[in-house]
């Protein structure tokens, strides 16, 4: 085995326990801290970590163990929506364009180039302002600038595709179009759309946080990474809990998800599964 393939086993492997750790932790948030995420202990204000609150209290007396393990569900449901929504916009256009071209690939090549000359944070900012600030509608600005790179991906897989012989062939013995990018083409760009996915999940969980903690993304009291970054600004040198612990869950769930979409790169590399 290449010390390349050894690699990206290492951080598939290291990234998925990363992944699925925090994940089990969200799901049985509820059993692993008796304490409700919008309960509040006034007196206990900025208290920091006790074994009866191991992360402490936030600024409102509420368990931040509890609103991380919470905040944790969201980021899971922002980044599998984006992704599922913006991983089947894009494949089904960008095989479209790929595999048709002409006037089709201009036209859905020349949308793919108007948003990509905007930086895509910025605008998921605008959309969501114009919009109102809601989960929806940070789900939708997420969408709009996340199908962009999938459909991208997909069009030069379906480039590549559309010329090998089976696909001729099937051409040839009358294959209808949908039959053949469905059957033939699209599943050869299936690989390269589930590594897009990973590192999708990551930009997700990272714009949805960004969003929060501007206000314009998850509203409180709805726990969110991103509000309670935002709520901790102003206790970092009184109480810097409030911020360490979301920053890190930030920073370990988007490393996990970066770990395995790497992992997944460098093993389906065909270059090193020769050697």
């Amino acid at each position: 085995m290449s010390s390349r393939r050894w690699q990206g086993r290492a951080l598939l492997v290291t990234g998925a326990i990363i992944v699925g750790a925090t994940a089990v932790a969200a799901v049985i948030g509820p059993w692993l801290t008796p304490f409700d995420p919008a309960s509040q202990e006034l007196p206990l204000r900025l208290a920091g970590p006790t074994a009866s609150h191991p992360f402490g209290l936030d600024e409102l007396g509420r368990d931040i163990l509890a609103r991380v393990l919470a905040g944790a569900r969201i980021s899971f449901a922002v980044g599998l929506a984006v992704v599922s929504v913006s991983a089947s916009v894009g494949t089904v256009l960008g095989a479209t364009a790929g595999y048709f071209g002409g006037m089709t690939d201009d036209l859905i090549s020349r949308v793919i180039v108007i948003l990509l000359a905007f930086p895509g944070l910025l605008l998921a900012i605008a959309l969501v302002a114009v919009l109102g600030p809601s989960l929806a509608n940070v789900l939708l600005a997420l969408t709009v600038i996340g199908w962009v790179g999938y459909a991208r991906l997909v069009r030069g897989q379906v480039l590549r595709a559309r010329e090998f012989e089976y696909v001729q062939a099937a051409r040839a013995l009358g294959a209808s179009a949908p039959r053949i990018l469905w059957r033939h083409v699209i599943p050869s760009a299936i690989p390269a759309v589930v590594v897009q996915a990973t590192l999708g999940m990551a930009g997700a969980i990272i714009g949805e946080a960004a969003l929060s903690f501007l206000g314009l993304g998850v509203q409180p009291p709805t726990p969110s990474w991103g509000t309670m970054l935002n709520g901790g600004r102003a206790h970092l040198l009184d109480a810097p809990h409030l911020t360490i612990f979301p920053g890190v869950a930030i920073a370990l769930l988007v490393l996990g998800f970066n770990f395995v979409g790497d992992g997944l790169r460098d093993l389906a590399d065909p270059k090193q599964a020769r050697r």
